[in-house]
């Protein structure tokens, strides 16, 4: 992109073909057919089909399918409707989640303007933003939203709210003079204005530069477009897991199909036996379970603010090892709040001050207080700053010290002013104050300075001297440093005074310093040190300037011993292997551009962490989608940041994700003990059906009974176990790893054993019933004891820890999933009528407790090992 903010006026009408009176109508026309419309080029998205489809190619999903397909030529349709309504309700659960399209460039479109004024054979036209093209004139006056990037021309006091471009809270007050320098970042580009921006105050004339995709908004939706999104580290685990199940179930069956030919059994019984072993060995509920555990998860975080767009972001939040924080708003209170004082040679904090017996009789503090509100363009109206955050925090300050602003400007009406100047960097009004016409003067410090003569104390009105002046610069040195923002008062007696002009701000007597911050929110230091006892890192990134951005880091934990700062344009002179090497070092980074928060973010995620990342405006969107959670403001932040986000702040607070973060690590937790529920209880019905098959025995299930066990135990115990509360100390472990699979030795150890154990009782029964009764009579025992294992066995994968120590009632769902199992449980075995339809022998008293007894043994064993390891 050229480099406008440093050329000469002529050298920018030469170059762009432009002048004075606009462009003509014919010009004009021929460079929207050259240049294209004013608009954003939308991303080429999915379409409900294609998602829908998408979901199918799964491998688990293909063998479900095919078993579908055998179960129907077999006639057992049935068997086949049931998978079939599984695989369908997954489907459309993905696309639900999947379907919400990315809306980022719905959004930056609507930021746009409807229209633009501009000036064309010179005349003033209104017309669509759309047909703006570079080299228009482009007329700006408050209230205007910017059509498309542009060099200021001519400059009325003009000030720009680009907070969404720059992530800079205050006012940008804009200039028309040529800045000097070949690389100037975004925010300091003051004879610039950016499509997407807000004109504040003032007006200007610009020469448009760059339209629709080439202008810094259309830079971002291109950021947008090619920032792919990453899969979650649960999704990673679940695909690889998927892939390798799926063979390991195919070699199994083919087994299992091969051995039953062996043995002579029909070719269709073997296949349809292969076929339901499949699947009762996929665990087709998983994918509906996770989505429903995550489900739960978003529920509970949206009661603590934390809106989940993204069901599969939930899990991320427990990898979280680096939060990327912006620090307006999220980590501070977005609000300027006066923090010190300084007149009279002495400094006060405010409490201090408010604490002052009889401070009013001083006179220096009553025109110090005085100037403040009236040399001032903001109001409070019920309770809400308008205007200024700076100028009202003054408002807020004598409030708070008990005066009343609003009497004090009925009792001195403002009689001329000269509006605030970016040149002159200074306000005045003039008002009939104690019988004289004074001027009331506030801004920069040292440009006040240059312009006063005398300073005003206890002991009266005296000459400033050199000693005095060095005590100020002293002193407003000493507040930037620790993060405040500075603005110095003085006065002077105008006497008989026609008009006011710049040259009436001169021969000022000082009146003294008034400084303040946008404090940091109250939770947010107790919120960055949970963050670290949780071994997670926290980083700032912002559009500040970087001594305000590390006094409030240093002042909330962040910013630390030896730890550095860094600025945008000093990491643009950074090499990768530079930035690699000092990253751990890095915490705070301070006037950063879109591209600046991609690399910042894509550098953690090389060292291998999973990095959450917040913003509010436009300029963080690409950062947001490039991050593993990206974290929208609900409060503050644009439709355009909300929509790149997976979650969203109702309440705008960095303490917030702390708790999201423990509840993803729940959530997570639960997943994997809901995992290790389905494929443990899976695997004692693969135990049981390959050692029958090697061992020469009658065929341990009907199809029927596999079909039953896995719907009855694939779904309401293993949500139950995901509703888990959460345990204490989740925020006192280290992040998960996210290269680490779910698939770890111990918890395939566990699976092994777990589904071992049950499987020995289930052919215990089955034994049992080939010696009192048939081939029918053992299948039911095997039955009946697989099903109320799998529903004991429920309670043991609710935690590491016994069922003692967490309690049978800490978690209601549980229970009730067991009892609802065991009730329906109950109704196969003994009502009759439904003996027929689940291939069930009736079996006596005695045999239904011993099916009984074995189906706890498990259990006991399971909780005995884990009372002893604890």
């Amino acid at each position: 992109m050229d480099n406008y903010f440093n050329q000469e006026r002529e050298q920018l009408y030469q170059k762009l073909r432009a002048g004075e009176q606009g462009l003509s109508r014919e010009e004009a026309e021929k460079r929207l057919q050259r240049y294209g419309a004013n608009k954003l080029r939308e991303g080429k998205k999915k379409g409900v089909v294609q998602v829908f489809l998408e979901q199918f190619f799964d491998l688990l999903v293909a063998i479900l399918i095919v078993a579908a397909f055998i179960s129907m030529l077999s006639g057992n349709i049935e068997s086949t409707m049931v998978i079939f309504a599984v695989i369908l309700l997954n489907a459309i659960l993905g696309t639900v989640q999947h379907i919400k399209a990315e809306k980022s460039l719905d959004s930056l479109k609507a930021l746009s303007s409807p229209s633009a004024k501009v000036i064309r054979d010179g005349e003033k036209l209104e017309l669509p933003s759309e047909q703006v093209v570079p080299g228009d004139i482009l007329l700006l006056e408050a209230g205007d939203l910017v059509a498309a990037d542009g060099r200021i021309l001519k400059n009325y006091s003009l000030q720009v709210n680009e907070s969404s471009l720059t992530g800079e809270s205050a006012n940008v007050e804009k200039t028309d003079a040529v800045l000097a320098g070949e690389k100037i970042p975004l925010a300091d580009r003051r004879n610039m204005v950016f499509s997407g921006s807000l004109v504040t105050y003032g007006r200007a004339e610009v020469l448009v530069c760059s339209t629709g995709m080439n202008t810094e908004l259309g830079r971002i939706a291109e950021l947008m477009n090619a920032t792919k999104e990453k899969k979650t580290p649960l999704q990673v685990s679940l695909d690889a897991f998927s892939g390798r199940l799926a063979l390991v179930i195919m070699l199994i069956c083919g087994g299992v199909f091969l051995l039953s030919m062996y043995r002579s059994m029909p070719i269709l019984d073997s296949l349809m036996f292969a076929v339901a072993l499949a699947v009762a060995a996929i665990p087709e509920a998983l994918g509906s379970i996770v989505t429903i555990v995550q489900a739960m998860g978003t529920q509970k975080m949206a009661k603590e603010n934390a809106i989940m767009k993204e069901l599969s972001a939930v899990e991320s939040l427990g990898c979280v090892s680096v939060i990327c924080s912006d620090k307006t708003g999220t980590l501070t209170q977005n609000k300027m709040t006066v923090k010190r004082l300084y007149a009279d040679e002495k400094e006060y904090t405010v409490e201090e001050f408010s604490e002052l017996p009889a401070w009013g009789v001083a006179p220096v503090w009553n025109y110090l207080f005085h100037g403040a509100v009236l040399a001032n363009d903001s109001s409070i109206v019920e309770g809400r700053g308008i205007g200024d955050p700076t100028e009202y925090a003054l408002l807020e300050l004598v409030r708070k010290l008990g005066m009343d602003e609003k009497q004090m400007r009925v009792e001195y009406p403002r009689l001329g002013e000269l509006p605030f100047d970016s040149d002159r960097k200074l306000m005045s009004t003039r008002h009939n104050f104690s019988g004289q016409s004074v001027l009331f003067t506030k801004g920069a410090v040292d440009v006040l300075l240059e312009k006063t003569d005398e300073i005003f104390t206890s002991a009266g009105i005296r000459r400033m001297t050199e000693e005095d002046r060095e005590a100020i610069l002293k002193k407003n040195q000493s507040f930037s440093e620790n993060g405040l923002r500075v603005l110095a008062f003085a006065y002077r007696e105008l006497g008989e005074v026609v008009a006011l002009s710049s040259e009436s701000e001169d021969n000022y007597v000082f009146l003294g310093l008034i400084a303040m911050i946008d404090p940091p929110r109250e939770e947010s230091k107790a919120a960055v040190e949970d963050a670290k006892k949780a071994g997670i890192r926290t980083i700032m990134i912002t559009g500040d300037h970087k001594v305000t951005a590390t006094a409030i880091a240093r002042e909330i934990g962040i910013f630390e011993e030896g730890d550095l700062a860094v600025t945008g344009q000093e990491l643009e002179t950074m090499s990768e292997r530079e930035l690699e090497d000092t990253l751990l070092k890095i915490s705070v980074y301070a006037r950063v551009s879109p591209e600046h928060k991609i690399r910042i973010v894509n550098a953690w995620q090389k060292r291998g962490n999973i990095v959450a990342m917040t913003g509010d405006g436009v300029n963080d969107a690409p950062a947001l989608k490039k991050a593993d959670i990206g974290v929208a403001m609900g409060i503050t932040g644009t439709e355009v940041s909300k929509d790149a986000a997976a979650m969203i702040l109702a309440d705008d607070n960095f303490a917030t994700i702390i708790k999201a973060v423990a509840n993803g690590r729940n959530v997570y937790r639960s997943i994997k003990n809901a995992i290790q529920f389905l494929l443990s209880g899976n695997m004692a019905g693969i135990f049981s059906v390959v050692y029958t098959s090697l061992a020469g025995l009658p065929v341990p299930f009907a199809p029927v009974h596999l079909l039953f066990i896995n719907l009855l135990t694939d779904s309401l115990p293993a949500i139950a176990i995901g509703m888990e509360p959460a345990e204490k100390g989740l925020l006192e472990e280290a992040p998960r790893n996210p290269k680490e699979g779910i698939m770890t030795k111990e918890f395939m150890r566990n699976i092994m054993v777990q589904g071992g154990l049950i499987a020995v009782a289930t052919m215990i029964a089955f034994h049992i019933g080939l010696r009192v009764g048939d081939a029918k009579t053992a299948s039911t025992m095997a039955f009946a004891t697989l099903t109320m294992a799998r529903l004991f066995h429920g309670f043991n994968c609710r935690s590491r820890h016994s069922i003692f120590s967490l309690g049978f009632m800490s978690n209601p769902y549980s229970v009730a999933a067991f009892v609802a199992g065991m009730v329906l449980t109950g109704l196969v075995l003994c009502v009759p009528v439904l003996w027929r339809l689940f291939s069930i022998a009736p079996l006596t008293g005695r045999l239904i407790a011993s099916s009984l007894g074995l189906a706890v043994l498990p259990t006991v064993l399971i909780q005995g090992f884990k009372i002893i390891r604890n």
